[in-house]
């Protein structure tokens, strides 16, 4: 039986609408028994924390604000989620980081948000999970500029080149998030694993967005990684079973469990 593990999915989205519980059980069932959850922002904590009550063996909390919820109220949200951290058990802050694509009328304040959260991670000694949509640089510089010993974490939804896929490794303690991009045609991801060592990987759905082939295009799910590390075992020329056990040790020691 694989042992994978899902390091980001948004199990708890209104997408799934009265599935969830029904998701995590098909997880299970296709081997997937961790599942870590990032939060978005104040709108998204009851569902993400009645989803891992409901299944505290299998789901894990994170807890943070996404860069999309970053705008002149921020500093609400930025107090609310380290209210959280103060009085719960989360395995990660996130998912954090800086989003250039759709808007970047909030950029200072989203790098604001950025670095305090980092902060907030090393306070409550937890590792980051990183959204770095179009923003690869400009998270990179504010994480090397707080980088030591005591941080960790993940650049989620991994997608850049191998300059900045090397560039993640060098800062010690940080994985690269891969999801169904690596299944795309010409994404060009396939080419960047194939250099990188599978120590440095963790996979990931970001579900219910990113679906991986042959589900492209639908609602994706933490069962559907499979295909995922199918697509890596493949690349990389080892078995199915090797993808899972190096991956989820890495997992391991991102989270600390």
């Amino acid at each position: 039986m694989l042992m994978l593990s899902d390091t980001h999915a948004h199990l708890y989205s209104e997408k799934f609408d009265n599935e969830h519980d029904a998701v995590v059980q098909r997880a299970v069932e296709a081997g997937v028994g961790r599942l870590f959850l990032p939060n978005i922002d104040s709108s998204s904590i009851p569902g993400l924390i009645r989803l891992c009550e409901t299944h505290p063996s299998v789901c894990f909390p994170m807890m943070g604000v996404h860069p999309c919820s970053v705008d002149a109220e921020y500093e609400k949200e930025l107090l609310l989620a380290e209210g959280w951290l103060a009085k719960k058990k989360f395995y990660a802050v996130g998912e954090i980081g800086i989003d250039l694509y759709w808007d970047k009328t909030f950029i200072e304040q989203q790098k604001d948000a950025f670095r305090r959260q980092v902060l907030l991670a090393k306070k409550y000694k937890l590792p980051i999970v990183i959204h770095s949509r179009q923003a690869f640089y400009e998270c990179y510089e504010i994480v090397a500029e707080l980088n030591d010993d005591s941080l960790s974490g993940v650049f989620h939804c991994f997608a850049d080149g191998i300059e900045e896929a090397k560039k993640v490794i060098s800062l010690g303690n940080f994985w690269l998030g891969i999801g169904g991009v690596l299944t795309y045609k010409n994404s060009g991801l396939d080419k960047v694993v194939q250099e990188i060592a599978l120590e440095h990987l963790v996979l990931e759905t970001d579900a219910p967005y990113l679906a991986p082939v042959p589900h492209r295009g639908k609602r994706n799910e933490s069962a559907y990684i499979v295909h995922v590390a199918q697509k890596l075992a493949e690349i990389k020329n080892v078995s199915l079973d090797e993808v899972a056990r190096v991956t989820t040790e890495n997992s391991k020691k991102l989270f600390g469990i």
